[in-house]
């Protein structure tokens, strides 16, 4: 083990009482369930499920929703624990667990901070088969206990951006001693899969990125024709997955263009729907989705969980939150694949490969400022033939990869026999 290594084990085991304090804290706040935070500490009662199981672990929604076509193509005998960090990827696993089919043979749970005991108290309880993290989840006591215990990790459609790669060389050897543990590492670009290498990762390839393979998101049918009727051919846009500072952006452009299209809809979808009231409050408050308020001309705070499928066919015009500033954009690949024109700002570093992917197709557009996102929605407002085409190309290139979950699937089940 490195000096790093130690060093990091040594810091999390001294933090424990810290970090017990931070997550009460935060469920007192509603970023933690409080009936859950044993969970966070390694403690579960929930039987083991019988036979081989596989423990994947992701951070969030995105990294979540991406997985779900992997576990779909797993043989049916192997159970999947199923963890991520957030409240909010709980909440949407639990409605996409059941509709998706998967909630007999995945179960989900709060993963454990990175201290030794809670992570070795979690393997003792799980005695996992085999570990699978995606993206860019690299938790030194996590890979080292699983190490310990000769469970066999991988790393799934793995990121590994320029600026997180010229970190980790200032400690090259803990690098290494990381990224080495893995017995296969699947990447989701070639530049990633070469910055993992470089860094001393083994058997990576690139076989694309998982969020092109996603399934389209899913929508209530009978809410679908109830809204659509709603709107009818009413002029409407929508601001998803808006961060603080999206929403006042949304309103302005809908302030410049309500004059110029009579019953404009602007629709807001915060990234976190808790938020819902305060932005409500903020811009003047307009009816909200939480409330069981429906849109009308004018904004409408779209402040529910789950139902951007939803909200996606009945908005064909898209700008994606967390684009304008430090934020690096949220995942246009959603909308892409319902056929949405898609804007986004010029932070994209998150999702910097499908956005160039999406523009150079014709399926998404980069504005720089408030001024140049008005010009955009005001465009697709006035050219339906320009906002179906651009929409037509963002379709083509989002269901690009069909075939990857499988192929993971199987490499993953090829793990565990």
């Amino acid at each position: 083990m490195t000096l790093a290594a130690r060093a990091w084990s040594l810091s999390a085991t001294t933090a424990a009482p810290a970090l017990r304090m931070l997550l009460r804290r935060r469920a007192a706040i509603g970023k933690e369930i409080a009936a859950r935070l044993p969970e966070r500490y390694g403690m579960d009662s929930t039987p083991r499920p019988p036979g081989r199981l596989l423990w994947l672990h992701a951070a969030s929604v995105g990294e979540a929703v991406s997985a779900l076509p992997v576990l779909a193509n797993l043989p049916g005998d192997i159970a999947t624990l199923f963890t991520t960090g957030t409240v909010t990827s709980a909440r949407l696993l639990a409605q996409r667990l059941p509709a998706d089919g998967l909630a007999d043979r995945v179960l989900h749970r709060f993963v454990p901070l990175d201290v030794p005991a809670w992570v070795a108290r979690f393997l003792d309880h799980w005695q996992p088969d085999a570990c699978a993290f995606l993206e860019s989840e690299l938790w030194p006591n996590m890979l080292a206990a699983c190490g310990a215990r000769a469970i066999p990790t991988v790393l799934l459609n793995a990121r590994m951006s320029v600026r997180t790669a010229a970190n980790w060389c200032h400690v090259p050897a803990f690098a290494a001693e990381i990224l080495q543990g893995f017995a296969w590492v699947e990447a989701q670009s070639e530049g990633d899969a070469t910055r993992l290498r470089s860094l001393g990762a083994r058997g990576v390839s690139a076989p694309g990125n998982l969020k092109f393979a996603a399934p389209p998101l899913p929508a209530d049918a009978a809410e679908l024709v109830r809204l659509a009727a709603l709107l009818g051919e009413s002029p409407r846009w929508l601001a998803a997955s808006t961060h603080p500072g999206d929403e006042a952006v949304a309103a302005e452009v809908h302030r410049r263009l309500a004059p110029s299209h009579p019953g404009l809809v602007t629709a807001i979808v915060p990234r976190h729907p808790e938020r819902g009231a305060a932005i409500a409050a903020t811009l003047g408050g307009p009816p909200r989705r939480a409330r069981g308020q429906d849109p009308a001309p004018g904004l409408w705070i779209a402040d529910t969980l789950g139902e951007l499928g939803l909200l996606y066919r009945l908005f064909p015009a898209v700008f994606m939150g967390k684009s304008f500033g430090p934020g690096g954009g949220q995942n246009p690949l959603e909308p892409a694949r319902l056929g949405c024109a898609v804007a986004t700002g010029p932070a994209t570093q998150n999702f910097a490969d499908a956005v160039a992917t999406l523009q150079a197709a014709g399926g998404l557009a980069v504005v720089e400022d408030v001024a140049a996102l008005t010009a955009w929605v005001d465009d697709m407002l006035r050219n339906p033939a320009t906002r179906a085409a651009a929409g037509n190309a963002a379709r083509a290139v989002a269901s690009t990869h069909a075939t990857l979950p499988a192929r993971t699937a199987a490499r993953l089940a090829a793990l565990m026999a």
